[in-house]
C-alpha cells in the first residue's frame, strides 16, 4: 500500500513554476497567520497571568501585614501580662 502511494506521489507531473508560487505564497500566508494567532493567544494567557501574580501578591502582602500585626499584639500581651505579675 504504502510503496504503491510512494510510486503514485513520484509519477505525478511536479507544478509549472508560475503556478506552483500561488500555492507557495498561500501555505506561507496560512503559515504567517497561525503564528500570529498563536502568539496573540500567549500574550493574552501572559496578561491574565500577570494580573492574576499581581493579585495574589498584594493579598500575600496584606497576609503578612496581617500576621505581623497579630505577632506583635500577642507580644504586647505576653509582656503586659509580665508586668501586670511582677506588680
Amino acid at each position: 500500500m504504502t510503496l504503491a502511494l510512494a510510486t503514485s506521489v513520484a509519477e505525478l507531473p511536479a507544478l509549472p513554476l508560475h503556478t506552483a508560487g500561488k500555492y507557495v505564497a498561500g501555505a506561507y500566508i496560512v503559515l504567517f497567520v497561525l503564528v500570529l494567532v498563536y502568539v496573540a493567544i500567549m500574550a493574552l494567557r501572559l496578561t491574565r497571568i500577570q494580573g492574576e501574580l499581581g493579585r495574589l501578591l498584594a493579598l500575600s502582602e496584606k497576609d503578612e501585614d496581617a500576621s505581623t500585626r497579630r505577632e506583635l499584639a500577642v507580644e504586647r500581651d505576653e509582656h503586659g501580662e509580665r508586668e501586670s505579675a511582677r506588680a
